[in-house]
């Protein structure tokens, strides 16, 4: 008989594993010595402890959703509990036993999330029904106000679901104001006949106004009366056809002449900005060869003196500024981007945890495979099965540490 702190073989074969209820039989081993008997069930005992610690690894190292992490300890709390194994057993039930509470806390946090999601979607849903009443109540721009309603709704269909009391009485209201709204805008156009005259002294004094103003200098204070007459001439309504054509080319004559001669003096004043788009260039140029980024502290910090210099040369003409400063975000987004990798990458104490789960395989793998070549070469049948099974069963679990691993990387 051969014994160990964990198990025993007994005479007649029979392997033993010790537990706080008892021993309890795991198998019988005929084949050679009590001690490699219990060398085989220990190895079991190793793989089952192997897929214990790779599920501690994958909960506490990544986003692994709490059923699948349930189910998973499950299964092995079954596989553990008429495990065909010698060694400390009720260690690796405390360790799921462990993880089951850590999943609790993860259930909860992910309804937690559900639940502020809602929350939001509930707030979303409050905003729009809102503006849907606002337009309703207020807005005499028909086709915008038209437009933002069918947004409005568009919006609501992309919300998160919410309970459905209120769901039901969010969406009444949002019913009840495009309602309203098209009630109101239905009633305007019925009176416009009646509007038109009014509309159109209105539109005459618009355009006196904008004549007036068409040989004045102060461009500033000028394109903003323009742009405020234009947002009177809109908000006004329409004449007769025939009497808003005439209006619109005149008050569009006054306009053009204003921005025409202000184009002339603002062109004379591009040209002494485009020496300033050139040298931004040639600054862009330098920059790009920042990219790709291989150092993220190095990047960042001749991309901090390409923006001093940058900022040192001035403005630019308005058709060179989305194109000049677009290409500088994107050296910037391209450095930023390499920082948060490079952060993410550094995190060493679950990349640690990950290397040493592949590590341990891989050396278990190499062991077996040295047992392996043994049992072939000694023509020892049985081993060489044993060794077959537990390195594929190890090869299996490297692929899933791996895969563990590569998320850090």
């Amino acid at each position: 008989m051969s014994t160990d702190p964990w198990g025993r073989v007994d005479d007649d074969g029979t392997v033993y594993v010790r537990t706080a209820e008892g021993e309890r039989a795991v198998g019988s081993w005929q084949a050679g010595e009590p001690e490699e008997a219990l060398a085989y069930f220990h190895r079991k005992y190793d793989e089952l402890a192997t897929q214990v610690e790779l599920l501690e690894q994958r909960l506490r190292g990544t986003d692994l959703p709490p059923a699948q992490a349930e189910a998973t300890i499950v299964k092995l709390r079954e596989s553990i509990s008429g495990a065909h194994a010698v060694g400390d057993l009720a260690a690796l039930e405390a360790r799921l036993e462990a993880l089951t509470d850590l999943v609790g806390k993860r259930r909860e946090e992910v309804k937690a999330a559900r639940d502020q999601a809602r929350a939001q979607s509930r707030e979303v849903k409050e905003r729009i029904v809102a503006e849907a009443e606002r337009i309703a109540e207020d807005t005499t721009h028909w086709k915008s106000g038209g437009e933002r309603l069918r947004q409005l709704v568009e919006e609501w269909k992309t919300a998160e679901r919410i309970d459905r009391v209120t769901e039901a009485a969010l969406w009444k209201r949002l019913s009840a104001a495009r309602t309203a709204f098209a009630k109101r805008r239905k009633s305007y156009f019925a009176g416009l006949d009646e509007q038109r005259e009014s509309v159109r002294s209105l539109k005459e004094r618009i355009v006196a106004e904008a004549e007036e103003l068409a040989t004045s200098t102060d461009w500033g204070e000028t394109a903003s009366a323009y742009r405020d007459l234009m947002r009177q001439w809109k908000a006004a309504g329409r004449a007769s056809r025939e009497a808003e054509d005439d209006l619109w080319t005149r008050f569009k004559a006054a306009q053009d002449q204003f921005f025409q001669a202000r184009s002339t003096v603002f062109a004379e004043r591009d040209a002494s900005l485009r020496e300033n788009a050139e040298a931004k260039e040639r600054i862009l140029a330098e920059a790009e060869r920042i990219l790709p980024v291989t150092d993220a502290r190095a990047a960042r910090a001749a991309l901090r003196g390409v923006l001093e210099r940058w900022e040192a040369v001035g403005p630019v003409p308005r058709e060179s500024r989305d194109k000049l400063e677009g290409g500088l975000r994107r050296i910037d987004e391209a450095v930023r981007k390499a920082e948060e990798t490079e952060w993410k990458r550094s995190n060493p104490e679950a990349r640690a945890r990950a290397q040493n789960t592949v590590d341990q395989l891989r050396r278990s793998i190499e062991q077996l495979e040295g047992r392996l070549g043994k049992a072939r070469t000694a023509g020892r049948d049985k081993d060489v099965k044993e060794a077959e099974e537990a390195i594929a069963a190890r090869r299996s679990w490297l692929e899933e540490a791996e895969r563990t691993l590569a998320e850090f990387s």
